[in-house]
């Protein structure tokens, strides 16, 4: 299986943004979920973690959006972090056959800090990375 980056949207409601995505990833969801629950996973391809409380209302700080909460956590399924100046940021994982997984991400926010390009290019850096069997966890040498 190889990933791909299946539908993009974008909404806005007032001042809020929308962004929607299906992304399919080429690994099982338990390969993926450190890519997005782990200070080392989210640095390998979308941004450092300075602090993460792996539980509902944990501290979260990404260094490129801002600080604030978990407001969503189910292991190995979804991670939802809302942070001051990032907005709400979701990672929602299914299972996509008997090796992959899909992710349905949402990211609502306030701005033009964000773009729809911007998230693609990510999911491309993820994508990448797990194509290339490593743990998403750890960076590329």
């Amino acid at each position: 299986m190889t990933g791909s980056i299946e539908q993009g949207a974008s909404q806005t409601r007032g001042s809020t943004h929308i962004l929607h995505f299906l992304v399919r990833l080429p690994r099982p969801m338990e390969a993926v979920w450190p890519a997005f629950s782990t200070p080392d996973g989210l640095a390998a391809w979308f941004t450092p973690a300075d602090v993460l409380e792996p539980h509902l209302h944990g501290a979260v700080t990404l260094r490129d959006l801002g600080s604030g909460q978990i407001t969503a956590w189910d292991v190995d399924r979804v991670a939802e972090y809302t942070v001051e100046g990032g907005g709400r940021i979701r990672f929602h994982l299914e299972r996509d056959g008997e090796e992959g997984s899909a992710l349905r991400f949402t990211h609502e926010f306030r701005g033009e800090q964000e773009s729809e390009q911007r998230w693609r290019n990510r999911f491309e850096r993820l994508i990448e990375l797990l194509e290339s069997r490593q743990d998403p966890a750890r960076p590329p040498r």
